[in-house]
């Protein structure tokens, strides 16, 4: 009986060693590994007391020495079963909250204390006392309400830790499964250990789970020397495909929706898990009133979609998917550019448009004009320009102010675009002058349009304040001349030249450029 003991007790001190050896391990070296290693010290240390005071509970003479090492006991094992699944749930890249440790934790700080005041009440045990049969040191105990509470505690924690590294062994790299080994053995091997001993198929008065301690712990040093645990830890796929800032839809080769992100579900609240399998047209008329603006047609497409319903644009880029069961599906990814849009929008605004009269501006004018008259020349058509210059503005300006001058120009501004079409490209030239270019339309019509917008301006005085400011322009037109290769700068010079006849002949007026 005594070398039986013995054996036990060296199997159990071994079993703490290790693990002592973990603990100390990890914190010397713990600058190579993530944080979550300072919860591993203290989960492998608290393992180590736990074997060490089971083995010193064997060697004790007294039940009061028994009782003492049984607390020790449970001082390790109480807590490491809700350490095990915190580490594993950490592990696995779940935050864990204050809280939510305290609260795992609840129960065994609750067991701590029912054992160390059990004679005083008995619900952990009812009856424990050295064992009438074997003698010291073996213990006869019955066992109380609290020890079944506990005992399903410990066995529901280890059970969750087990699962939930199980459900992730598919998706993690062939790499990392020794690590996955390792922690799915440090949960099942105790746990099959305790189940085994709480129905009483080991030997009376033995307990294995301190013994089998020394496999679970070997798990551990061959899996930071094999695989780097806790030092390069796998990240769950699932955490990566939701922790995307783009809206990712994963879609099989029916266009049927499979899959999507937390980054999709927040651009689209309507989505629902509920609506997994059905076709992705379908899904879109649910969340959306408009008709989707792209098709699933193409194997590849990226384009700018601007969704009013959400006041967003998003750049959607759709491309073909292999699946494991070698059939095309499709991913589709939103990603929201709608501030980088408004950026654009405002640089453009600042780059291309007159900041007084909020209409084109010279640089404005000349890249987009470039383009129509090259269009112009190729379709053979009328393309014509004129230039427009308020009549006396520096008389204005001396009279009431340069505020009222730019009060003048903006308003002469907005009354020239009243009249005019989209189609037209109206600038501000420079100064107190403007300048609008029209495609496919003749010197006769242009004429037509510019007496139209004089009269509009002569008629429409500025009314600000207590203040009436009439105003009248001065144009000049030019047609160009499609045969003669004439440039852009030669029309507006033309234009010019128009513009000064008009100004000398009277103002208030409108002149053409002489035909060659």
């Amino acid at each position: 009986m005594h070398s039986q003991i013995t054996t036990i007790v060296t199997i159990f001190m071994t079993a703490g060693v290790l693990n002592l050896y973990l603990s100390l391990h990890v914190l010397i070296k713990r600058h190579h590994y993530t944080k979550i290693i300072y919860l591993f010290m203290v989960y492998t240390a608290l393992i180590a007391v736990y074997c060490f005071a089971a083995g010193f509970g064997l060697l004790a003479t007294s039940l009061d020495e028994v009782k003492v090492w049984t607390f020790f006991q449970y001082f390790g094992i109480a807590v490491t079963p809700s350490l095990g699944l915190l580490l594993i749930v950490q592990y696995l890249g779940f935050h864990i909250t204050k809280k939510v440790f305290m609260a795992v934790l609840a129960i065994p700080i609750i067991t701590m204390f029912m054992v160390a005041t059990n004679d005083f009440h008995h619900l952990h045990y009812k009856v424990f006392e050295f064992d009438a049969t074997l003698g010291k040191p073996y213990i006869h105990q019955e066992i109380g309400i609290w020890y079944s509470v506990h005992g399903a505690f410990i066995f529901a924690s280890m059970l969750i830790a087990f699962f939930l590294l199980l459900f992730r062994w598919k998706e993690t790299d062939k790499i990392y499964r020794p690590q996955l080994i390792a922690l799915m053995g440090s949960q099942l091997i105790p746990m099959t250990a305790a189940l085994v001993y709480s129905l009483g198929l080991t030997p009376k008065g033995f307990d294995p789970v301190p013994a089998v301690l020394v496999v679970s712990s070997s798990l551990f040093l061959w899996a930071i020397r094999s695989s780097s645990l806790f030092r390069n830890m796998p990240v769950a796929k699932e955490r990566i495909f939701n922790s995307i800032n783009d809206g990712v839809v994963v879609l099989d080769n029916q266009h049927r929706l499979i899959e999507f992100n937390q980054a999709y579900s927040q651009m689209f609240p309507k989505l629902k898990r509920s609506m997994l399998g059905m076709r992705y047209q379908e899904v879109w008329n649910l969340l959306m009133a408009t008709p989707m603006p792209y098709t699933l047609d193409a194997t590849a497409i990226s384009q700018e979609i601007w969704l009013a319903e959400a006041g967003r644009t998003y750049q959607v880029r759709l491309s073909a998917l292999q699946q494991a069961n070698h059939q095309n599906g499709l991913v589709l990814i939103f990603n929201d550019i709608t501030e980088l849009k408004d950026l654009q929008l405002k640089l453009e605004r600042l780059a291309y448009y007159d900041e007084l009269t909020q209409i084109y501006n010279r640089r404005a004018f000349f890249d987009k004009c470039m383009q129509m008259y090259e269009e112009a020349k190729e379709q053979n058509n009328h393309f014509t320009v004129m230039l427009m210059d308020i009549d006396y503005f520096k008389k204005v300006n001396d009279t009431y102010g340069h505020a009222v001058g730019d009060l003048v120009l903006a308003h002469v501004a907005q009354v020239c675009k009243s009249q005019l079409t989209d189609k037209a490209l109206f600038a501000r030239y420079g100064g107190e002058e403007f300048v609008l270019a029209l495609s496919n339309c003749s010197i006769v019509d242009a004429e037509e349009l510019a007496n139209q917008i004089r009269q509009a301006v002569e008629s429409t005085p500025l009314v600000a304040d207590d203040l009436i400011v009439g105003t009248t322009i001065s144009v000049g037109v030019a047609e160009a001349t499609i045969e003669l290769e004439e440039t852009l700068y030669q029309l507006l010079n033309a234009a010019d030249k128009a513009l000064y006849n008009a100004k000398h002949n009277g103002r208030n007026c409108v002149y053409q450029a002489p035909t060659e």
